[in-house]
């Protein structure tokens, strides 16, 4: 949802949304058993009884091992505020790897790594035969001091998200996080925690498999510590020379591939040959206003008020461009809308309404630091002709008045340059990261490859068989013979045509045929 502050975020997030139907639920909140006695970071094995302590995740039946490390929330004041880091390892089923683990690094930015670890165990289950599974809350996620805001109390489906002041939610966000410095939670000193909760846990070399803004922090890996990687993957790329608020012309692809799409399907075009048209009809009868009017809550089923905004027409459909399996149902509901009926639209939005389990205030702290200074001329002009990225760049603009924090040097922009061993995984119909990025962050590395699965969205591995050869990855250490044949496999879901088929419905002249013959 895109409440005052962080409206914006209707283009910007780069989030796990992808994956959390796959998971089978939304991802509940991590239930810690008994924590590890505070510790600061050092290189070497970490004693018995912290890796022994257990925790357990909503998802999963194992008992997984837990901790955190303290570091200084300003690296320059090792003696100022101390925050906790928080881990949780995934054991190797086998357990005959102790010296190697796979990091898996959260989307976002403000996603909880630990909150997604059922969603990670699913997609990693081949590399968890061999490999523990590291999982580390993000400085200002989850566990790990998040920097979370308050939405308005008001319920969302009310809510004008459209009126909203940006910078007045802004102020009154950071009015709460009292005692600390929303300067320290950028990517920079979070990749320093994740080397550090490395050295703790005493291991010597770490794959990494990094989702979307966790590709980021992948790379950023790749340039600080490249001595203790050993393979990447690299899923939903953001490269280090793209700002992530080139999103909004990546957004507007991915609405133009669904229509196409749909016009290239038989069956979808004939239930609605006007998609566009009619998208057109409904986003410009919302610019004159928000349409006030008594639903069914798609939860609960209760009468209940909508406030249904453009914002709220855009996101819905945006974020359900993230799922194959959602994707399906954007057409019926882009119809029905146009009819006035918003019902089968609010089973989409009803998928934005918890922030997509977003820290905002540590997504303010990343973007603001590392995204904004980085708009260009083209780029403010380009999101003046959208929607989209005109929302987002105003609301973000608004936040990072509020939130000043400092923009990170000239070359932390620059590309990265490697040979570890490198795999980069795009979709082809993404909404959010453009298999066109993943080439511009192929551009200085020498031992990679990079593949486009043709009908994935956003997480190919969670959604093909990338799984497997990101487990080919870690199991051979070499991207050689990493073969992505399998990736052209047609695994597209049929558009729905009405609430509940794929297949038309039949007329009453055609029942009245078929009892004839």
């Amino acid at each position: 949802m895109e409440h005052g502050l962080l409206k914006w975020r209707l283009g910007a997030v780069l989030s796990l949304r992808a994956i959390q139907n796959k998971a089978g639920s939304l991802m509940a909140a991590l239930t810690l058993g008994i924590l590890a006695l505070p510790a600061t970071a050092s290189e070497g094995k970490a004693n018995e009884l912290e890796l022994g302590d257990s925790c357990y995740v909503e998802g999963l039946s194992d008992r997984l091992r837990c901790g955190f490390i303290t570091v200084p929330e300003n690296p320059q004041l090792p003696n100022g505020k101390h925050i906790q880091v928080h881990y949780a390892v995934l054991p190797a089923i086998k357990n005959v790897n102790h010296e190697e683990a796979l990091l898996a690094i959260a989307g976002g930015p403000g996603q909880s790594a630990i909150d997604n670890a059922a969603g990670f165990e699913m997609m990693l289950s081949k590399v968890r035969q061999q490999r523990d599974i590291l999982l580390i809350d993000q400085r200002g996620t989850g566990r790990s001091n998040v920097l979370d805001c308050d939405l308005p109390n008001q319920s969302p489906f009310a809510f004008d998200d459209d009126n909203a002041d940006s910078l007045a939610e802004a102020q009154k966000c950071l009015g709460k996080l009292t005692d600390t410095d929303v300067g320290q939670y950028g990517s920079l000193n979070a990749v320093a925690d994740f080397e550090a909760v490395r050295a703790h846990l005493g291991y010597k070399k770490l794959h990494l498999y990094g989702i979307s803004y966790g590709t980021r922090m992948a790379q950023l890996y790749m340039r600080l510590y490249p001595e203790h990687l050993a393979t990447v993957t690299l899923d939903g790329i953001v490269p280090m020379q793209q700002s992530v608020l080139e999103i909004g012309s990546a957004i507007d692809r991915g609405f133009e591939l669904l229509f196409k799409d749909c016009e290239q399907n038989p069956s979808c075009h004939n239930a609605f040959p006007e998609l566009k048209a009619e998208f057109e009809k409904v986003a410009a009868a919302l610019a004159n206003g928000p349409i006030i009017e008594s639903v069914f809550h798609p939860v609960t089923g209760e009468k209940t008020q909508l406030t249904m905004t453009r914002g709220k027409f855009y996101g819905a459909i945006r974020m359900a461009l993230y799922q194959a399996s959602v994707r399906a149902l954007i057409p019926h509901a882009i119809h029905q809308s146009a009819l006035d009926n918003f019902q089968p639209l609010l089973g989409l939005f009803a998928l934005t309404t918890d922030n997509a389990g977003m820290a905002m205030g540590m997504h303010a702290s990343v973007v603001c630091g590392e995204d904004i200074h980085r708009i260009t001329p083209a780029m403010r002009e380009q999101a003046q002709s959208s929607f989209m990225g005109k929302t987002m760049l105003e609301g973000l603009e608004a936040t990072c008045k509020v939130w000043k924090v400092p923009a990170v040097d000239d070359s932390f922009s620059e590309a990265i340059s490697s040979d570890i061993p490198t795999l980069l995984l795009s979709g082809e119909i993404d909404p959010a990261t453009p298999p066109s990025w993943g080439t511009l962050a192929m551009e200085k590395l020498t031992n990679a490859k990079h593949f486009i699965a043709p009908f994935a969205t956003h997480g190919v591995a969670y959604q093909s068989c990338a799984n497997n050869m990101v487990a080919d990855l870690v199991r051979t250490g070499s991207v050689k013979d990493l073969d992505g044949e399998c990736l052209t496999k047609d695994v597209r879901r049929s558009f729905y045509l009405n609430a509940s088929s794929v297949e038309p419905l039949a007329t009453p002249a055609s029942t009245t045929s078929s009892a004839k013959e």
